[in-house]
């Protein structure tokens, strides 16, 4: 596991890339409009995680005192994507700075895809007349 490492008069501290990528993944699903991260494109298929695995989705690459973001996104239809996108590196770029001390050269955003709310209303209707012929 690759680490950050910083040594100063009273000893070494180390960041994991994995908090890094924590980190940067609990501060993307916190902007309005992020409906989940993605795993990848693994197979051609987004495939939607919840909060435990927060570092899904997320790419670092972490060097001595600066690191590069990744962030693989599933966006919530009705959103303005550019307008999410720079709500989620900023967010993220204050996150990881605020929480580590390193410094963030880079934010890189991947919309997988869009996701639609399901009609609650058009579900029941759907499924009425099939529990009808039971």
């Amino acid at each position: 596991m690759s680490e950050n490492e910083r040594r100063n008069e009273l000893g070494d501290l180390k960041i994991a890339n994995e908090v890094v990528g924590i980190i940067a993944g609990l501060a993307a699903t916190e902007v309005p409009g992020v409906a989940g991260m993605s795993g990848g494109i693994a197979g051609g298929i987004a495939e939607m995680l919840g909060h435990r695995n927060l570092s899904k989705g997320v790419k670092v690459d972490v060097g001595a005192h600066e690191c590069v973001v990744d962030l693989f996104v599933i966006i919530e239809y009705g959103y303005s994507i550019p307008e999410v996108a720079t709500q989620i590196q900023e967010n993220v770029k204050r996150a990881i700075e605020v929480m580590t001390g390193l410094d963030v050269m880079e934010v890189n955003l991947h919309v997988l895809g869009v996701h639609f709310p399901q009609d609650k209303k058009g579900e029941e209707e759907q499924q009425m007349p099939a529990s009808r012929g039971k």
